[in-house]
């Protein structure tokens, strides 16, 4: 890549050529969507893109003296490292390989370091703008790679900054750089160090190794499908987000990949502190590491408020991809709206209003994905997917109106769709006046962070837990999933659905959890025998399954007992626990 020069050219010219072919290069991918309809030829684009960048800082790199007395100033170099960054950032986003927000993290940290845009910032609007841009997308990549002492920092540098710019440019409002502190300090209030003190992502230390998961057995399973790709979206009033990543996302789109450091992980002393609050203790290096064995993650595309068209387009790409032995997790979170008309009798048949002329159509349970008061135009209705179901979905719908979905199976189009249904209403704590907790949703929170899900439904914090007490919940849990795992594994009657997607780490870990939420929230005592508090999976599971047998009664029983917390549940009547299952298991189990 090196860059063939002219002796009679000057340097400083050959510079500002290649600055203005890269600029102009930049410019244009910043133009493409993420997800097109043709993936080859964006990757074709963006490699392009980043060879003239890689050239550009090469060469300012080997004639920076030169370059300096030509005029370059410290900034400039600061704008191409960003722009470096920004690059392999929006390779992430597109691709989910964790190498690239690696590089994004050390092009960043050297922006940082170097203090690149500080030179003059407070005499020129236009740089201290930079500064406050660059920190922003910084601040956005530390909180994907859970940097969070580091985001702390630049919280703090932001802050700050936007105080001295305040006082510098009194001319200039600031007021959108305000909103951004204030997003930032409401994400990490309701994303508290409790919610992280476990991965979220799947590490193969903590978690079953993908290669030792159990067979499925023979007798239901035709084929064994793997996640490959996903799309995440949430809408909600006035909801808990960053930039264009809103919380309940953020904890999906972790859930659906490989923490990095893979077999290199060690717990954060640091992060084990009093009260589950991160600790002054020794920094934890091994996040650095990172394991080369780790198969690819899943990609995913994270939209942000989408139209319901820009949506079903993405869904379409998507679709025409997939490999022939991928499936597709989608996962939607938004208020919904209409009557909902039980899919076991009508399905979307005309006179649940999907006739023309109809008026009841109006009246369909949907997704609402923008404002009220819009008919159909901003609102997912389950009829929606089911051209998709050409293709092997599995849908996660966190909505009040989610059993409108079920109503999808039985009119697909191929493949019969793997779902799990959130609750029609969602249990709030006493001192919780929202209609959604503040932390995110709780169904969300027990399918990526099940532990804290069921502290926070006993309205147990991270200001008053108890570490020790914590870990051995944590481990008893992890042992029991693995046992649930293995038994459904082994099971001659569950559905050829559910026994398909077994055999990928990420489905199955959902699906676990999702039975343990079930359980939990069946048998807590505020919920119990309330059938809008419990979540619903189509197609059903083995009765074994349900929250009424032993099986699932004994772990909820064992895990409440060890936060002394069993009276808050109603258990059938004999229930005896195994006298050799304390909750301190060492190991977790795959078979």
């Amino acid at each position: 890549m090196q860059v063939q020069q002219n002796p009679s050219i000057p340097v400083s010219e050959v510079y500002w050529s290649l600055l203005h072919k890269a600029d102009k290069k930049f410019s244009k991918i910043r133009e493409l969507p993420y997800y097109h309809r043709n993936r080859h030829e964006y990757d074709a684009y963006f490699y392009k893109v980043f060879k003239v960048y890689t050239q550009l800082w090469k060469f300012q790199q080997e004639n920076r003296q030169k370059l300096v007395e030509a005029g370059l100033r410290r900034s400039e170099i600061g704008e191409i490292a960003s722009r470096i960054a920004q690059l392999y950032l929006g390779q992430y986003m597109r691709t989910s390989e964790a190498s690239y927000l690696s590089e994004a993290y050390i092009f960043y940290e050297a922006i940082l370091s170097r203090e690149y845009f500080k030179e003059g910032m407070f005499q020129d609007l236009n740089l201290a703008s930079k500064q406050l841009r660059f920190i922003s997308r910084f601040l956005m990549v530390c909180l994907l790679l859970n940097r969070r002492e580091m985001v702390q920092q630049l919280l703090h540098q932001l802050k700050a900054l936007v105080d001295d710019c305040k006082r510098t440019f009194q001319e200039t409002d600031f007021k959108e750089w305000k909103l951004v502190i204030q997003e930032i300090v409401r994400f990490l209030k309701a994303d508290t160090a409790f919610m992280n003190i476990r991965p979220l992502r799947y590490s193969i230390v903590l978690e079953c190794h993908p290669d030792s998961l159990p067979p499925v057995s023979t007798l239901v399973v035709r084929r064994s499908l793997r996640l490959r790709d996903a799309i995440l979206s949430s809408y909600h009033h006035n909801e808990v987000k960053f930039s264009e990543l809103t919380l309940d996302t953020f904890r999906m789109l972790q859930c659906l990949e490989w923490e990095p450091s893979g077999s290199f992980y060690q717990p954060n002393v640091a992060r084990n502190g009093q009260n589950g609050a991160p600790g002054s203790g020794r920094i934890n290096y091994s996040q650095d590491i990172a394991d080369p064995t780790l198969p690819h993650n899943p990609r995913k595309a994270v939209l942000y408020r989408p139209s319901v068209t820009h949506f079903l387009a993405v869904l379409a790409t998507v679709c025409e991809e997939l490999p022939s032995d991928g499936v597709i997790l989608i996962y939607l979170s938004a208020s919904g709206s209409g009557m909902y008309v039980d899919a076991t009798s009508d399905r979307l048949n005309p006179s649940c209003g999907q006739s023309k002329g109809d008026d009841s159509s109006l009246h369909a349970s949907c997704l609402n994905f923008g404002s009220h008061g819009n008919g159909g135009i901003n609102s997912i209705y389950p009829s929606d997917l089911v051209p998709f179901t050409r293709r092997p979905l599995f849908l996660v719908i966190d909505c009040d109106s989610s059993e409108a979905f079920e109503a999808i199976n039985g009119v697909q189009k191929g493949e019969t769709a793997a779902m799990l249904l959130s609750s029609s209403s969602s249990y709030q704590a006493s001192d919780v006046s929202s209609s959604r907790q503040p932390s995110g949703s709780l169904f969300t929170i027990f399918l990526t962070a099940p532990m804290q899900a069921f502290c926070l439904l006993l309205g147990i914090s991270g200001t008053d837990i108890d570490m020790d007490i914590y870990n051995k919940a944590e481990k008893l849990l992890s042992s029991s999933l693995g046992d649930w795992g293995s038994t459904l594994a082994k099971s001659d009657t569950i559905d050829p659905v559910w026994a398909q997607v077994l055999t990928d780490p990420f489905l199955r870990r959902l699906l676990l959890r999702f039975i343990f939420c079930r359980a939990v929230l069946s048998l807590y005592a505020p919920t119990f025998n309330k059938k809008e508090f419990i979540p619903k999976c189509v197609p059903c599971l083995p009765a074994s399954f349900l929250p009424t047998t032993a099986a699932c009664q004994t772990v909820i029983l064992q895990v409440a007992n060890i936060f002394e917390a069993s009276s808050k549940f109603i258990f059938s009547e004999g229930l005896v626990l195994p006298e050799n299952r304390q909750g301190d298991t060492e190991a977790v189990p795959c078979s």
